[in-house]
């Protein structure tokens, strides 16, 4: 469903709206860059750190930035830890003295992508399935309050996130089944209610 919200895929039925209108009759380019994305599915690429956040070539005016992205994905502990820090190269693929990120680190940088740019909405598929509860909870609290102007999609199995949902859509076996918050949910007798339980 995501990858239709993104039109990565178009819908062979039905139609998407954003503000009313189609998605189809949006430019193709533009419309996607109203989305900041972190799939499960994440790279860790051969280059600097602040190049692997950017996406792009780092220059002296993208220090800010960089900086705050990763502040804002709870990278700010292991960033004082690296020697060279966002111009430590990650990988050893090209470079001997390159770092090599835990699944939890490499995760966060992932995540310092979606705000290294100001994105209105924000698409995150289990951004926190690498790290323990703590972590987690950091991450979570960070995210909520980075993107307290934007349109947040989380995609989860874990209720430590979802609870924090102002609006939680349930899917059972490829169909939304039920919808509303966390407190109406974990009463509602339903599917979400037996997870909670």
């Amino acid at each position: 469903r995501v990858k239709l919200l993104l039109r990565l895929y178009d819908v062979s039925e039905g139609e998407i709206l954003l503000d009313g209108e189609n998605i189809k009759e949006y430019d193709l380019s533009s419309y996607r860059d109203c989305f900041g994305t972190v799939f499960q599915d994440y790279k860790i690429f051969a280059t600097s750190l602040a190049e692997n956040v950017l996406g792009r070539e780092y220059s002296d005016e993208d220090e800010v930035r960089v900086l705050g992205a990763l502040k804002a994905a709870d990278f700010g502990d292991k960033l004082e830890k690296l020697e060279d820090g966002i111009h430590t190269h990650m990988t050893r693929e090209f470079n001997d003295k390159g770092t090599n990120l835990s699944g939890g680190e490499s995760q966060k940088v992932a995540i310092a992508r979606v705000f290294s740019k100001d994105h209105p909405i924000v698409v995150m598929d289990e951004p926190s399935s690498a790290l323990d509860p703590m972590a987690e909870y950091n991450l979570n609290q960070s995210i909520l309050h980075k993107t307290e102007e934007k349109t947040v999609i989380f995609i989860s199995h874990r209720l430590s996130t979802t609870r924090v949902a102002d609006k939680i859509y349930m899917f059972d076996t490829g169909a939304l089944s039920e919808e509303g918050s966390h407190e109406e949910l974990k009463t509602s007798g339903g599917v979400y209610q037996k997870i909670y339980e």
